[in-house]
């Protein structure tokens, strides 16, 4: 399906055809499935507070300030409202140290993730990545499987755009380490 740019949609929304959101919401739901989905683990749950991402949004459709991108501000409303769901339910965030890795240098880590089948990587991946802080994944998930840029990743967590690029940093060499020690279990 052939979408047109956000603000069409955004302006027919905002002079009573209300259908028009529902192009907003195709245009958008597989991110902001993926982002709440990284902080609220159960898929279930996951789709519910995605369904409510829209609802608020919606609703506040009439405060958005076309200065930033309309899909940042739905996007940040999605990590906002997933954070919230989760200290609702009391869920503790995963804590990982970041110590550097102390067993291999990097690049032999990545030569032996190089020498994996694309199946082993990718299981491999996943695994580690579920290790992380949710914060933590979906940023990680954000930059590299997403596209996103670290000014609208800034926008949708919440921090600098230098945290988010120091906090990359950190994340690749938890990666790295939860890699290696999954390679040293098998």
């Amino acid at each position: 399906m052939m979408f047109r740019d956000d603000p069409y949609y955004i302006r027919l929304v905002l002079n009573g055809e209300a259908s028009a959101y529902r192009s907003l919401v195709e245009k958008h739901q597989d991110l902001v499935y993926t982002i709440v989905h990284r902080i609220v683990t159960r898929a279930e749950e996951a789709e519910e507070v995605a369904q409510d991402v829209f609802v608020k949004a919606y609703h506040k459709l009439s405060d958005f300030k076309a200065e930033a991108k309309f899909s940042t501000w739905l996007y940040r409303i999605a990590y906002n409202t997933a954070v919230s769901h989760t200290r609702k339910k009391k869920v503790e965030f995963l804590a990982m140290d970041e110590e550097m890795i102390e067993n291999h240098s990097d690049d032999e880590i990545q030569q032996e993730i190089m020498g994996l089948s694309k199946d082993e990587q990718s299981a491999l991946i996943k695994s580690a990545l579920s290790s992380l802080p949710r914060t933590d994944s979906l940023i990680i998930s954000l930059y590299y499987y997403h596209g996103k840029d670290l000014e609208e990743i800034s926008g949708i967590v919440d921090l600098s755009q230098n945290n988010v690029k120091v906090k990359l940093f950190r994340i690749r060499k938890k990666l790295l380490k939860e890699m290696n020690n999954l390679l040293d279990k098998n």
